[in-house]
């Protein structure tokens, strides 16, 4: 089997490649020449996986997965949630994301939040949607050099280390993308 995931983000490949079966062969955006930037203009998270995996079978043709992920604080209402990518600007810059959350928690008590990732699947003609959700806290600071994203500054529920400070067979095991993508691998191994 032959499936693209619909992405630029080599971190997310990484994580991905690790929990993929040998059966399944993953393509890159790079492998099929996609080199325009895909639509991420839902306003939801599911939507905007949803846009993403449309957008490369409609104008590549393949079948193909795509995800979403956003960090829901939920002192600050879900954000940055859709925007977690862009919460600081469209830079995308993750220092920036993580010091601009630091900051809107330094006079909340509670520093509770999730992880949330959707994933998106064209297969043979039919749409599947794949969530993983990973409960835990916001740190007060930075702590950890390994991961991406806010991973430095979110540990996982029962967890003393942030994502930062783990693994990525561990991170794998607990977190949001990888919950996702066992559903998602559970399903390729028996679709019916």
């Amino acid at each position: 089997m032959q499936l693209v995931f619909a992405t630029n983000n080599q971190n997310k490949v990484k994580e991905v490649q690790a929990l993929v079966p040998a059966h399944i062969k993953l393509l890159n955006l790079k492998d099929i020449n996609c080199t325009e930037e895909i639509p991420e203009t839902t306003g939801t998270i599911e939507g905007n996986a949803k846009q993403k995996a449309d957008y490369i079978k409609t104008h590549y043709g393949y079948d193909c997965f795509a995800d979403d992920t956003g960090l829901e604080v939920d002192a600050l209402n879900g954000a940055p949630g859709v925007d977690t990518a862009y919460y600081a600007g469209p830079e995308r810059n993750a220092n920036a994301n993580m010091t601009k959350l630091l900051k809107a928690l330094e006079d909340k008590p509670s520093r509770t939040a999730q992880f949330k990732t959707v994933i998106a699947l064209h297969l043979n003609g039919d749409y599947y949607e794949f969530t993983g959700i990973c409960r835990g806290e916001i740190t007060t600071a930075q702590q950890g050099s390994d991961g991406f994203g806010y991973d430095p500054i979110f540990k996982a529920e029962g967890h003393e280390n942030t994502f930062a400070q783990i693994s990525l067979e561990d991170k794998n095991k607990i977190g949001h993308r990888g919950k996702a993508v066992q559903k998602l691998i559970a399903f390729l191994n028996n679709p019916s």
